[in-house]
Order: structure tokens, then sequence, then C-alpha cells
């Protein structure tokens, strides 16, 4: 049960993220349920992969938001020829003139900020790729046996193009289940692209205005955690996931005729945090099963791995994700929710 100090967070980030949102769309058109899904990751400690096609302003995007969250923003161009050291840092030996004593000095690299843009991560190696990984897993990095933490927080924003492979890594399940949410960056409506393109192609500077800092962050990504979930709730995301598993028995037909692989637990767990961090941010203070649906493709298009059949009949991943919404009945988990439901979600209901 949340208290009181935890009560007035919540509404505090849910009238953040109404400013957030505002501010970034002053220099962003559209593109709400990506800039959703970057706030939810951010505050549930996540990382996001976000997938478009160049030219939708996803740089743009994500500096905004650093400029909005008044966090430390870098950008890492990744290429075929980049070294692990060009990202974490390197040691190197300087000389004291007064002593004359020489010694080692660790010169920080780019991954040494809060929010990273790691940009076309999939075009470099993977002793490149496995460096990121240590600093999005254990917030620091390792240079010369040496560990030297991250500055919370910490939140990696790596990008990929859809339709260009030829020459590229791509990145292993391993790294990808790293990653929180897998955000598909779409393009604008007719509408949006028009306001684009009379912005972009006028002589305006707009500035953003900083809404949170790092501490604020950190504090209220902590009440994230805080939100009570009932169990009927947490068995639908288990449901979610374990449904797209064919090696288990009872699974739905189109699941055994179209999945290769399927989720793991960490899906499960990113459903439950993705659905609380979305509870509050839209000012409730408990889970709903709306949430859970809502946080779904997010969290499961880059964890299912389709085969040839769906290949060959068009079906992604965000079509499994879908069917099994609507093959999962939610009535047999709501049936049970009154006599489980905790006091204070009876109480916010009847309130």
């Amino acid at each position: 049960m949340l208290k009181d100090e935890d009560v007035q967070a919540v509404d505090q980030l849910n009238q953040a993220f109404s400013t957030i949102t505002g501010e970034l769309s002053k220099v962003i058109v559209g593109q709400q349920q990506v800039i959703e899904e970057m706030l939810i990751a951010l505050f549930a400690r996540g990382h996001c992969l976000l997938v478009g096609v160049p030219g939708l302003a996803k740089t743009l995007m994500i500096h905004t938001l650093a400029d909005a969250l008044s966090l430390k923003f870098s950008r890492i161009q990744f290429t075929p020829d980049l070294m692990p050291s060009d990202i974490t840092g390197t040691e190197v030996i300087q000389e004291d003139k007064a002593s004359g004593i020489r010694e080692l000095r660790f010169l920080q690299g780019p991954i040494f900020a809060q929010v990273i843009l790691a940009d076309e991560i999939n075009r470099t190696p993977p002793k490149t790729q496995a460096a990121l990984l240590e600093a999005m897993q254990e917030h620091q990095v390792t240079v010369g046996g040496r560990r030297h933490p991250l500055q919370e927080p910490f939140f990696v924003l790596a990008t990929q193009n859809p339709i260009e492979q030829e020459g590229t890594y791509p990145l292993p399940e391993a790294q990808l289940d790293r990653f929180m949410f897998n955000v598909l960056v779409d393009y604008p409506d007719e509408k949006e692209e028009f306001e684009i393109v009379r912005r972009t192609t006028a002589d305006v500077t707009t500035h953003v205005t900083a809404t949170l800092c790092a501490d604020d962050i950190a504090r209220l990504s902590t009440i994230v955690r805080r939100v009570p979930i009932a169990d009927h709730v947490v068995r639908y995301a288990l449901q979610l996931a374990r449904q797209t598993r064919r090696e288990k028995a009872q699974v739905p037909d189109f699941i055994q005729e179209y999945v290769t692989w399927g989720a793991g637990p960490r899906a499960s767990q990113f459903l439950v945090l993705g659905a609380k961090a979305r509870a509050i941010l839209h000012g409730r203070y408990y889970v709903d099963i709306e949430d859970i649906q809502a946080v779904a493709p997010p969290v499961m298009r880059h964890r299912i791995m389709t085969n040839f059949n769906a290949e060959a009949e068009g079906i992604k991943p965000d079509t499994i994700v879908r069917m099994l919404i609507e093959t999962i009945p939610v009535h047999e988990f709501e049936h049970r929710q009154s006599e489980q439901q905790p006091e204070i979600f009876r109480s916010a209901d009847a309130g």
C-alpha cells in the first residue's frame, strides 16, 4: 500500500508527464505513443531499442527528452571500426611536470552520461556491443581491471534501421533481451507531416524548459516499484509471456504454427514494471489489466522469434501479441478480483 508521501509523488509524476509531453511537443510533432513508451521505460529503469527508418526524428526526440529532464546527453555513432575503448574510455600515461612521476589516468568515454543515444547499434562488432551490454546491465564499465560506476539515472536508447541490413551485426538474443522496450517509430500521418514541414522550413528556434532533475527521476522511479498490483493482474502478465512458449503444453495453435522461440521470464518482469509505470503516469495508484495489454507489444515484440511460416504469411510478433490478447480470457482473471483485491484497490474504485 502506498504511503501518503508516495501518493503525492504519484501525483507529481502524473503532472510531470503532462508537462514533459507538452515540452516535447514544442519540438516533436506527433509520436505520442513513442514518447509515452520512452518515459515508461525511463521511470521503470529500463532501456529502449527504437526501430524506424531514417528521418523520423529519433535523435532529435531523444536529445529533446534529455533536455526536458535536465540529464546529460551523449550520442555514440556506432560504426564497424568502433572499439570498446571508444565508448567506455581508456587509460593514458600522464607525467606530473613538477615531480616527474608518471601515472595512469582514466579518460572517460561518451558512455559516461545519463541519456545515451546508441545510434545504429547493429553496425558495430559484437565486442563493442558487449561493452555496451555491461554498461546497460551493471551500470558500470571495466577498464584495465578497474570498475568505474556510471552516473544515475542511466538510460540507453539504441536505434536500428529496419530496412538496410547489409554489413550489419544483428544483436544477439541475449542482448536484445536486456532492452525493456522495442519501440516502433512509424511514419507520421498527413496532418503531422504537414506540421513537420511547416515548422522545420521556417526560421524559428524553440527552447525546451527543464521539468525534472536527476534526483527527482531517481526518487520517482523508486515509487514505481511500490505501486501495488493485484495477484490476478500478475497472473495475466505471466500468461501473456508463458503462452508464447511452444515447448509447453496447452498453447494456442497459432503459437505452434508461427513461433520458434517464446518470451522468457524477463518479459513477465518488464510487463509488470511497465504496467506500474504506465499506471502512475496516468495518475492511477494501482495496476489494471489494461496497463499490461498496453505495454505488451513493446515488451514482447523483440522476445518472440517467428518462423518461416509466419514470414511467408506476413505474421509479425505484434500480430502474435494481439492474437494472444484476444485469445486469453480476461474474465477468468477478473472474477476473483473482488475477493483478492487489497483494500487500496477497493477504496480507489469506490472513489
